[in-house]
């Protein structure tokens, strides 16, 4: 059974991946979800999920914040941000052992009963469940914490997936079980992903647009295909995919891209670069 320690998770990447002082990164934050808003396109349809990125703030931060201006101002029961983990760990589906997250902007509570309901439903499918970790030093869901603090009007519960397998089955039950647990009208499901890893811009540019195409298709199947094939990258490929298993079992319709940009296009250096997307999935 899953237990969540009653601690909170220490930040490892204030000061490195984003500014420590609080009202540096809110400010910085705001004007992001602004510029980001400026730039989104006309929407129509309920948002039940998105794609955002999780690089440094410097390098992926117009994107994500692209991607959070799409639900600024609304209130969520449950946010569950799905990610890789990027370190190596002998378990496939983690999440976190505490029960707050901690960012310079406060504290997010962990939905630790939900987490212990998804926890039981996928042991019953699975025949194992949620591996929870204390301290980890992964990236991919606190970059997203600071969008989600600034953007949402109130406190949410964060319901946090990092994944090593990118089992199709595995997954898909994943996504199920997340289908059932959560509820569109109230919840929100965030898939935080990159996109090709140092690619010369042209190259990256191809890559990305195979793998932005199978999402828009809403293929989570394609989605986790794309880097065996060799054409496609996503670092975040196992969340994407769970998260479009989910919101396909919501009723999705349709995908949208909201921005696309690479490292590149902010430090000038074309020769290896990291691709970024927002995108929303609605019905």
């Amino acid at each position: 059974m899953f237990q969540a320690l009653p601690t909170v998770r220490p930040s490892p990447l204030s000061g490195q991946w984003y500014p420590a002082d609080p009202q540096a990164l809110a400010a910085l934050v705001d004007r992001l979800l602004a510029e980001g808003a400026a730039r989104l396109p006309p929407l129509s349809g309920e948002i039940l999920g998105l794609v955002a990125p999780h690089a440094g703030i410097r390098y992926s931060g117009p994107v994500a914040g692209t991607a959070f201006a799409a639900v600024q101002g609304r209130t969520y029961r449950y946010v569950a941000v799905l990610g890789p983990m990027h370190h190596v760990h002998p378990a496939p589906i983690l999440t976190t052992a505490h029960q707050a997250y901690a960012t310079p902007l406060g504290l997010v509570p962990v939905a630790s009963e939900a987490l212990q309901v998804l926890d039981a439903t996928l042991r019953a499918h699975l025949g194992y469940g949620l591996t929870p970790v204390a301290r980890d030093p992964e990236h991919s869901l606190e970059m997203e914490l600071i969008f989600l603090q600034r953007a949402l009007a109130a406190e949410f519960q964060l319901l946090p997936l990092m994944f090593r397998t990118v089992d199709p089955r595995e997954l898909e039950i994943v996504g199920q079980a997340l289908a059932q647990l959560l509820d569109p009208a109230q919840d929100l499901i965030v898939a935080s992903s990159d996109l090709s890893h140092y690619f010369p811009q042209p190259v990256a540019q191809r890559l990305d647009q195979e793998m932005l195409r199978r999402i828009l298709a809403l293929d989570p199947l394609a989605v986790l295909l794309a880097e065996e094939e060799g054409v496609g990258q996503a670092c975040g490929r196992a969340a994407i995919a769970t998260m479009l298993w989910a919101t396909r079992a919501w009723g999705a319709t349709r995908a949208q891209l909201l921005h696309y940009a690479t490292s590149g296009d902010v430090t000038g250096d074309y020769d290896a670069v990291v691709g970024y997307a927002a995108v929303a999935v609605l019905r």
